[in-house]
């Protein structure tokens, strides 16, 4: 090997500059050669120690990497520098999961659109929706028209709950929401967003008709790009599960369960959409086959050695929503309630008042898990306390517990949690629900005072139906049974008044004569006569002593109109029915009428001889007739006669042995 000129060993010991580095560095960005990147970067910081540019652009470039752990170490090593690197240190701990550092280190910092973004996204993911919908609405002073930014803010509005303010949001924006706009627009993931909005505020034909349209557009758009079918399918995949949801919450029950089913067996989704999947397809079969039911929760469970500690697999406690958790988890609650698995069941319930503080659905499925156990005042006792600690949000905790303790003859205590729930008072449901629980305490004056207060409500509303009308006539139904009558009339009558149907005024007609006589015949006279009545001599009728009770069968002559005897006399023809395979026209010979009978009672019945020669009939040592005829010998007819004769004579004056005494004779 020659030995290396001199040129070339000055060249190599000669120190690239650090503008040629920048150049390179520079270069591979450009390239997204984020690795060659941050190895270049490490070059620029050998030349030049503690050049901020260097180290942020090695930063960034093993992020875009996705080496998030050597990002960090990266940082580390330059805490001693004068750099802020703290919005990169709050996004890696994003993308680590690690939410609450991450959120922590963005406090106090100046509100750049970066920030707000990163902010936004970091509350999204904590499930606190107002508060990101707050980092959105600060975001639009800076007037970011990005796509990204419109897809994310419908999103958050959807997961809070508030997807009435989409449209407006949007128009904020300047968004066009309508199907021609969407599909001008050209993304799938707006319009996919735009039909949750949708489904949220039970437009459900026109998010089947967006669901539609951003898979369509979602195809267009993969196919482009060089997707494969299944690649596609995989994509499309949170778009498909929502398509199926609207199927099932417009009945449309067989067509929503084949879409989960072939999703989960293909496993032709993301982890997040077969969960959702999974959970739904449950939701429709309900309790049959809990057991498979339970299967399939649990592989979307991992199993925990620490107590009430609940994590699901693939991460997916950061892909899902809280609010699908929670459908998740109490999912497997129900199915391992119905599965006889109060332990477990109790267990899970546990783990989850941890995670969702506060939540109505928890502590329902706590009170269902006590009511399991047969614990039915513990279960009282749970949804007081809850009811007693958030009163705006426990409607649904107070009908539970109305439930429970009329189940449980508590009839008070359901009465009471009905009372508490002021937006139903006036519900003919709870009225009457009301009303038979103060009859079942014995109150009437308390059910009539229900009733009362019910009939105020909608006489003073504007809203429209006919529930005075019910409520009216059940209350006076009510009050003419615990004989209150003038209440009644008066309610009677208010009924004429309003409506003049001809049940309200039989009704008063009927309550006045106990009353008010004269108000009774005043009403009477505006009743319609019935026909048929007109011939009916009533005093006469009055004078006879009524109908007598006659013994035996009588005959009536009754006089039938001749279109009722013609109408008799028409009977439908009806074709004979024929055996398979019967031809009428030869029908063969005819069938055995004794057919039907037991062969031992038809007449060609022939029971079986039996042979009787080797029976003994008597007691034991009688002779029989052919064994006294062969004793004889050569005695003469007539002595033959006598001795046959005697034979039944003598053993007719002994008794007939027993077949104990038998066998013991016979053994001696």
């Amino acid at each position: 090997m020659p030995p290396k000129s001199k040129a070339a060993t000055a060249a190599a010991a000669e120190p690239v500059s650090v503008e040629d580095l920048f150049t390179s560095l520079h270069r591979h960005i450009q390239a997204d050669e984020f690795t060659q990147a941050a190895s270049v970067a490490d070059q620029v910081l050998k030349a030049a120690p503690g050049d901020e540019d260097a180290v942020r652009c090695k930063v960034v470039a093993q992020i875009k990497a996705d080496e998030i752990d050597k990002a960090l170490a990266a940082m580390r090593a330059a805490e001693r520098l004068s750099i802020d690197l703290s919005y990169y240190k709050a996004y890696c701990y994003y993308r680590q999961n690690k939410l609450q550092e991450a959120l922590d280190l963005l406090r106090g910092q100046e509100e750049t659109a970066a920030i707000l973004q990163l902010e936004s996204q970091i509350l999204y993911r904590l499930g606190r929706m107002n508060d990101c919908i707050n980092s959105y609405e600060k975001l639009q002073k800076f007037k970011i028209d990005s796509m990204d930014l419109k897809i994310n803010i419908i999103a958050a509005l959807v997961a809070a709950g508030r997807a009435s303010e989409v449209q407006a949001a949007m128009k904020a924006q300047k968004v066009d929401l309508t199907a021609r706009a969407l599909r001008d627009a050209r993304s799938f993931e707006l319009t996919y967003n735009s039909a949750c909005s949708l489904i949220e505020n039970k437009k459900y034909s026109e998010a089947k008709e967006q669901l539609d349209l951003s898979k369509r557009i979602g195809k267009e758009e993969l196919m482009v790009e060089d997707y494969g079918e299944d690649e596609i399918e995989y994509e499309l995949a949170p778009v498909s599960a929502q398509l199926a949801y609207v199927q099932q919450l417009q009945g449309q029950s067989q067509e929503a369960m084949q879409t989960y089913v072939n999703m989960i067996n293909r496993k032709s989704a993301d982890s997040s959409s077969l969960a959702v999947a999974t959970t739904n397809l449950i939701s429709l079969k309900g309790t049959k086959d809990a057991a498979d039911s339970l299967r399939k929760l649990d592989r979307l469970i991992e199993k925990s050695t620490a107590p009430n500690q609940l994590q699901l697999i693939e991460n997916l406690d950061f892909k899902l929503s809280p609010r699908q958790k929670e459908a998740l988890y109490s999912a497997r609650v129900l199915l391992l309630l119905h599965a006889n698995k109060t332990d477990q069941a109790h267990e899970l319930v546990s783990g989850l008042l941890g995670m969702f503080r506060d939540s109505v659905l928890t502590v329902l499925l706590q009170a269902a898990v006590h009511v399991k156990e047969k614990k039915v005042q513990k279960a009282e006792e749970v949804l007081n306390q809850y009811a007693a600690k958030h009163p705006e949000n426990s409607t649904g905790v107070l009908l539970a517990l109305a439930q429970i303790a009329a189940n449980a003859n508590h009839f008070q205590l359901a009465a009471d949690s009905l009372s508490k729930i002021p937006d139903i008072q006036h519900m003919p449901a709870t009225v009457a629900t009301l009303v038979a629980l103060k009859e079942r305490l014995g109150d009437s004056n308390a059910a009539a005072s229900v009733l009362d207060s019910a009939i105020q409500w909608w006489k003073n509303s504007m809203t429209e139906g006919d529930k005075l009308d019910v409520l009216t006539r059940e209350a006076a139904e009510f009050k003419l049974s615990h004989g209150r009558d003038e209440e009644a009339c008066l309610l009677y009558e208010e009924l004429v008044k309003s409506h003049g149907s001809i049940d309200a005024l039989a009704g008063l007609v009927a309550t006045a004569a106990r009353t008010n006589l004269e108000k009774a015949e005043q009403y009477e006279k505006k009743l319609k006569p019935l026909p048929g009545l007109k011939g009916v001599n009533v005093e006469a009728l009055e004078k006879t002593s009524g109908a007598r009770h006659v013994e035996g069968p009588q005959d009536m002559k009754v006089d039938v109109p001749e279109e009722v005897k013609k109408q008799k006399a028409k009977k439908r023809k009806r074709k004979p029915r024929y055996p398979k395979g019967f031809d009428p026209a030869n029908p063969g010979p005819p069938p055995d009428p004794e057919r039907w009978l037991p062969r031992r009672e038809r007449s060609s019945y022939r029971p079986k001889r039996k042979d009787k020669r080797a029976q003994v009939r008597g007691a034991q040592g009688a002779v029989t007739r052919e064994t006294a005829v062969s004793n004889a010998g050569g005695s003469s007819k007539g002595s033959q006669t006598t001795s046959s004769s005697k034979t039944p004579a003598a053993n007719s004056d002994q008794p007939k042995a027993s077949n104990k005494s038998r066998k013991k004779k016979s053994r001696s």
